[in-house]
């Protein structure tokens, strides 16, 4: 039997790695299987700075990225089964959404229902031109139930959120473009692959803890008031002035030359 989720590891040139996911469930357009999620729960173990791990990619192998939930499975459990699952679920994506190192979905073909919500966890999303996306579920009798009724709002708006679910409209990678939905729209799946690699050794060039520091500046502060903001915002500045990697910075630009960053 196949495995479900696929690992590897492509080296930076400072030693270090961006780990790249592939879902591997090509004939289920990559629905999601509580055997696949088994697998992603375990692989986020040590996708940590600290273990020589700078980024995540995640991608679909064939035709889709993912389709959501296997339904099909689905119809096979019981309500407390399906209960579990959701909530085992919803822990993935947090834990995806938190991760300490920056996170990319590659999004080729569908990216429907769960897969959309579990994108809308990475902090960057690129599609191929013909990709699909969509939270599908009030047209199966449901709603999302993975984050997708808050995180799509905090991403593209409450209006056009609104649309999307109530509507259960499946939109073109232009749209989804057009909506800050995606920062980039692809030719195919091959050169989404180079692209996403690309932005992301672009951004673990930089700092690894100024990266986290930053997002989480960004993610708290969104569930503040401007002030309140504000204030976090210096605090974490602050912790970056005790930094190596701060001195790092400042002694490479005096000196003509790239950083080296540490983490430290």
């Amino acid at each position: 039997m196949a495995e479900e989720l696929l690992q590897e590891d492509l080296p930076l040139p400072s030693g270090e790695t961006i780990r790249i996911w592939t879902l591997n469930r090509p004939d289920q357009r990559n629905a999601i299987s509580q055997n696949l999620l088994a697998a992603m729960e375990g692989a986020l173990t040590g996708l940590n700075p600290e273990k020589g791990v700078r980024g995540l990619i995640i991608l679909g192998s064939g035709p889709a990225f993912c389709a959501g939930a296997d339904l099909k499975e689905r119809a096979t459990m019981s309500r407390e089964d399906v209960e579990s699952f959701l909530n085992r679920m919803g822990r993935l994506f947090r834990q995806i959404e938190t991760l300490s190192v920056p996170t990319l979905a590659a999004i080729n073909g569908f990216c429907f229902g769960g897969g959309l919500e579990m994108a809308l966890c990475a902090d960057f999303r690129m599609a191929t031109e013909d990709a699909k996306l969509g939270l599908t579920e009030t047209s199966l009798g449901i709603i999302p139930g993975a984050g997708g009724t808050q995180r799509l709002p905090r991403i593209i708006g409450r209006a056009r959120a609104t649309e999307m679910i109530l509507s259960a409209e499946k939109i073109s990678a232009s749209t989804a473009l057009d909506r800050g939905l995606i920062r980039e729209v692809c030719a195919d799946a091959d050169d989404l692959r180079r692209a996403a690699i690309q932005w992301m050794q672009k951004v673990c060039e930089n700092a690894p803890l100024s990266l986290v520091l930053a997002r989480q500046a960004i993610e708290k502060g969104m569930e503040m008031s401007l002030e309140d903001g504000l204030k976090l915002e210096r605090e974490l500045y602050e912790k970056t002035l005790e930094t190596e990697d701060r001195v790092e910075a400042l002694n490479a630009f005096k000196e003509k030359r790239k950083p080296q960053f540490k983490g430290r």
